[in-house]
């Protein structure tokens, strides 16, 4: 007997079926000599503390740091969970073989393999690895199965991952728990710090706090009226961003040219290319869906994932935008399988997959076919199944999939762009004018247009280079403003640029490797962070609380809350996860790290009795120490 473990038994029974294993029994299939199985979440986890050593239990700063010489794993309380265990357990006792149907990913791979042995199987192990849960993709998947022993890094790096999750948390947060937490006992507030969620709150409150302290400053531009169109001028670029500081200097350069004619004298039109929009990775659909419909980035994935079980888009906890060139000849019948459902597709019926040159082809650009920039999986797509059934937010998440993908075959949107330069005096001005010539792509987005895309369309009227005359200059008066509070949108770019404000694709292509934390588990972060009451909702704005706040500044270790330290260890485990860092050498760093912030807690002064006075305690400010008495006159001050 051939046994079949998938991730969740909705996929269990999609393959069984595929498979010819038709008979239900209690926690699998059976038939054609396959048993299909399956897992639903973690049925295995790390040991907790006390079961590694009995003096663990308590909560004492002196048993800290806690890291044990060799971890271990054990089936979880849950009593269905352990009893589909024992199901698994009896059927791999009774197999010849076994193949890994998990999740296709870091996470999917380590619930598997820990199960796998905590069972004691001792029988050769595949592994199936598809993008869809169709049956011709199942079918192909069973057709090319490989030895488990490919995907060891890919398990070490989720081990690593797990493990280095374990030691920070649990020594992170009872040694801030204990030093810092208010209450006593039962009812003390437990500190809960993470490796991803901790670096995540920080930018929160940094942002929060960058709003709050912000101080607005007024300046002016100054603007010409000529031929109805609006000119700005083009100040020296030595002056810095808000030259016009004052009303009065502002006022002596209109006063300046008002009476001077303002001389056209350089007029350019361009023609360009605008390429259509990259297709979807995780991040960016969450990104685009909580813009267009508010959702966040949690119902987005379960969405998804949804769509992905009905078989009618592909695996979605992805983190490239690009295919694989052997999708190439597949995307002719995706794109029959959905013509009833988008007009959008009926140009591209006729075009035929060979290459991509000449009339009568379709289009094969390195912006979407590309082999170097696909690990796993490729980027999100539809699978050419038929989208019935499916809800309302179903459909609209299913729309966007499927319009991304059917425009990357439209030609390339024609814009023209007029540049027009002037001078009144010694001052330059300018205005830019767009204008799309060819709408390409765009044609397939026709009926979404948005105000923002709407406003892109300013032609200007023929100007011809010398032409001079009577304009019309003012001063608009402008407030520089605060940045703009987090939304789940820009929290996930946040995410996944460790910090940095990235808005060209390329470049954040290439940032994705030091990001916080994977596309598959910012959403369940950003979901951990609202309810531990460390960030609430203010319509689409996110906001610290005052609890939040309070442990951001209460944390020591730079390491604990630096996204950029946390992104470069993301770049190790993917590192270990492509065979070039040794999972060795990174639990070696995390040990090192774990004893380095217990460390620094224990070494923190802040609450100890004055060595002074007496009678106050100490407090901790941004680089020394000092008594909370200060204001008597207590004169104990200590740097760190």
């Amino acid at each position: 007997m051939i046994l079949c473990i998938a991730e969740k038994p909705s996929v269990g029974r999609d393959i069984a079926r595929v498979l010819g294993a038709t008979t239900s029994r209690d926690g699998y299939m059976e038939g054609n000599g396959y048993c299909v199985s399956w897992t639903f979440g973690h049925l295995c986890a790390l040991l907790d503390p006390n079961e590694y050593n009995e003096q663990w239990k308590g909560w004492n700063m002196s048993s800290l740091p806690m890291v044990p010489a060799r971890f271990g794993i054990k089936v979880t309380d849950d009593k269905g969970a352990q009893k589909q265990f024992n199901t698994i357990k009896t059927l791999i006792s009774q197999a010849e073989m076994v193949i890994n149907c998990g999740d296709a990913g870091q996470e999917g791979e380590l619930i598997q393999r820990w199960v796998y042995q905590k069972a004691g199987c001792r029988v050769p192990v595949k592994r199936l690895w598809i993008s869809s849960l169709t049956e011709d993709a199942i079918r192909e998947g069973f057709q090319k199965l490989k030895d488990q022993s490919e995907y060891q890094h890919l398990y070490e790096a989720g081990l690593m991952r797990a493990i280095g999750d374990w030691l920070l948390g649990m020594n992170a947060t009872r040694a801030y728990t204990l030093r810092f937490a208010k209450g006593v006992g039962k009812d003390r507030q437990v500190l809960s710090i993470g490796r991803v969620q901790t670096p995540t709150l920080a930018l929160i409150v940094k942002r929060q706090h960058e709003i709050e302290h912000f101080v607005p400053r007024t300046y002016w531009e100054l603007k010409t009226l000529y031929r109805d169109t609006l000119f700005s001028a083009q100040l020296p670029a030595e002056e810095d961003e808000y030259a016009i500081t004052s009303l009065e200097h502002g006022q002596k350069l209109v006063d300046s040219i008002k009476d001077l004619p303002l001389e056209i004298t350089s007029v350019e039109k361009k023609k360009g290319m605008e390429y259509a929009p990259r297709l979807f990775d995780l991040t960016s659909l969450q990104v685009e869906c909580n813009k267009r419909y508010g959702l966040t980035a949690d119902d987005t994935l379960k969405i998804i994932q949804s769509l992905y079980e009905k078989h009618v888009t592909t695996y979605p906890r992805v983190d490239t935008t690009f295919l694989s060139d052997d999708i190439y000849p597949k995307v002719p019948a995706t794109l029959r399988g959905i013509q009833d459902y988008f007009p959008q597709v009926t140009p591209l019926l006729p075009l035929k997959a060979d290459g991509g040159k000449g009339a009568g082809s379709l289009p094969k650009s390195k912006k979407v076919f590309d082999n170097s920039k696909v690990t796993d999986h490729h980027a999100i797509i539809p699978t050419g199944q038929r989208p019935d059934n499916l809800t309302e937010l179903e459909r609209k998440v299913y729309n966007m999939v499927a319009l991304r993908f059917i425009a990357a075959f439209y030609p390339p949107c024609q814009v023209a762009t007029t540049t027009v330069l002037a001078c009144a005096g010694d001052i330059s001005f300018k205005v830019t004018g767009r204008e799309i010539l060819v709408q390409g792509w765009r044609e397939v987005f026709a009926k979404e247009k948005t105000d923002d895309e709407a406003e892109e369309q300013k032609t200007l009227p023929s100007f011809r280079k010398g032409e001079s005359g009577p304009h019309q200059p003012q001063l608009q008066e402008k407030t520089t403003t605060p940045p703009k509070y987090y939304t789940e949108a820009t929290l996930l770019r946040a995410m996944e640029t460790a910090g940095k404000t990235v808005e060209d694709e390329e470049l954040r292509d290439a940032m994705k490797e030091n990001g916080i934390g994977r596309p598959s588990t910012r959403a369940a972060i950003i979901e951990k962070l609202f309810q531990r009451k460390y960030i609430v909702r203010d319509k689409k704005n996110i906001k610290a609380t005052e609890v939040g706040i309070n442990l951001i500044h209460t944390i020591i270790s730079p390491l604990l809350k630096s996204a950029e330290l946390t992104g470069r260890w993301e770049q190790k485990l993917r590192a270990i996860e492509r065979g070039d860092y040794t999972a060795q050498l990174f639990l070696d760093e995390l040990k090192q790290m774990t004893a380095e912030v217990v460390r620094e807690v224990k070494a923190d002064k802040s609450g100890m009795r004055c060595p002074v006075c007496g009678r106050g305690t100490i407090i901790r400010g941004k680089t020394r120490y000092g008594c909370s008495r200060w204001r008597e006159g207590c004169t104990y001050a200590e740097s760190f």
